[in-house]
């Protein structure tokens, strides 16, 4: 299950982020997954509360945004949403198609707290 390994390089990522923001704690990890990513979202989910386990995370949820997929035509060089399963122009219906988004998994955002500084 190779969704453990992409969760704890998550934790990683959200670690120095928290860590460069002086941030008490993380309250939520905002993912961004397309659908033609390798990611399975439920698999990362349930792989998420072993991975933020003992760090700066360790009660932060984990929402996951589902990426549009789009491609460009190489013919009518139009630009559309499609289906995983048809990466067709849906202007011209031509199979010759550049993927342009929908294979990435990205840490979109990551929300803190920061300790209050007390005034002497």
């Amino acid at each position: 299950m190779h969704e453990l390994a992409i969760c704890q390089s998550l934790m990683s990522q959200v670690t120095e982020i928290a860590r460069e923001h002086d941030a008490q704690s993380v309250t939520s990890v905002i993912v961004g997954i397309g659908p033609l990513s390798g990611v399975e979202a439920r698999l990362l989910k349930n792989t998420y509360s072993i991975a933020r386990a003992g760090t700066v995370a360790e009660n932060a949820e984990l929402v996951i945004e589902c990426l549009p997929l789009r491609v460009s035509c190489t013919q009518c060089n139009s630009e559309s949403e499609v289906l995983p399963n048809k990466l067709t122009c849906k202007q011209c219906g031509d199979w010759r198609t550049t993927l342009i988004s929908g294979d990435e998994m990205m840490l979109l955002k990551v929300e803190i707290e920061k300790q209050m500084k007390s005034e002497k």
